[in-house]
């Protein structure tokens, strides 16, 4: 069985992102997800730690934002009886409820500045100190992580500590937002619409050809997320039919024709792959060869134009 089957896709960028992680899984080095809300990051997870060693051992996840800071420290350590008000008996942590397996921590760039610096010390020793407890316990935990906020910013701003984050970023996956993959989108929607007929037993309704043209052309914000939902809408509301642009939310819709295209083709046409061969080169040229400024200029990942730059066999240095 694979275990990244729950990954949907077949764009060059997801493509790459599985390769790595498949590759990541088999060790047992720590992992940095990054992505914005929405994208998977939960689900990559999942997928590295079952293809992993450690499979068959504890996979417990923890979102750091969903816990008042009070909690976070002995949710994740333990803490001993009469460390604080209310604690009247020894609990163990998070780190010990997943000894021998993976601990997947969930909005890593929530978790507060006071309680990085114990996470640190894990990384570095095994270690872990429980709240009230002077004696140290170690546990054998392989530690996934996912920030959905850009973590060198906030080191700037002094919210996450530098050492930490370079811990941590030893493998760096980054999943693409949907709008960067939009090629996906067709065979996700499919993949949702099966799954929700199957639990509602109602026939899946399909896309028009000019309904995923709008879908494409959608910057989606809620990334997979919003796709998932909507399809959840769409499969209860028009079971088994058609669906036209229409039958999209109004949001969708929403300048859709441009009155005014930042490009026009040209009355006599033009040679695509010429056009997009001399894009590249040009934003290659403008960033001096920085692939992933390149990318954001030509509004694809940078996996998309990797594989473009091999496609069209462009030489780079």
């Amino acid at each position: 069985m694979d275990n990244f089957n729950s990954i949907i896709g077949q764009s060059p960028a997801i493509e790459a992102l599985i390769r790595s992680a498949r590759i990541v899984a088999a060790t047992d080095v720590t992992v940095l997800i990054k992505g914005e809300t929405g994208t998977g990051k939960e689900v990559l997870a999942t997928a590295i730690q079952k293809d992993s060693p450690r499979a068959n051992k504890p996979f417990v996840t923890l979102n750091c934002a969903a816990l008042p800071e009070g909690l976070v420290e002995s949710e994740i350590f333990g803490h001993k009886k009469g460390a604080f008000t209310g604690a009247i008996s020894d609990k163990q942590g998070l780190f010990q409820a997943a000894d021998g397996g993976t601990l997947f921590l969930d909005e890593i760039n929530s978790l507060p500045i006071s309680i990085q610096s114990k996470l640190l010390r894990f990384l570095e020793s095994g270690e872990c100190l429980p709240v009230g407890g002077t004696k140290p316990y170690t546990v054998n935990v392989r530690v996934i992580a996912a920030s959905n906020a850009d973590l060198t910013k906030l080191i700037e701003n002094g919210e996450f500590r530098q050492d930490l984050y370079f811990r941590l970023n030893v493998v760096p996956l980054e999943i693409p937002s949907l709008h960067q993959r939009s090629e996906d989108i067709e065979e996700l929607a499919k993949h949702f619409f099966a799954h929700f007929a199957a639990m509602h037993s109602l026939e899946p309704p399909t896309f028009s050809r000019q309904a995923l043209k709008t879908l494409r052309n959608y910057k989606w914000p809620g990334n997979v997320r919003e796709l998932r939902n909507l399809c959840e809408r769409l499969s209860i509301l028009l079971s088994g039919k058609v669906i036209e642009p229409e039958n999209l939310p109004h949001e969708f819709n929403r300048g859709t024709v441009a009155p005014n295209p930042e490009f026009t083709l040209p009355e006599l046409g033009l040679q695509l792959d010429a056009l997009e061969a001399d894009m590249i080169l040009q934003a290659l040229a403008r960033t001096k060869g920085n692939r992933s400024k390149s990318a954001r200029l030509l509004g694809i990942s940078r996996d998309t134009l990797l594989y473009r730059i091999q496609k069209h066999g462009l030489a780079t240095h």
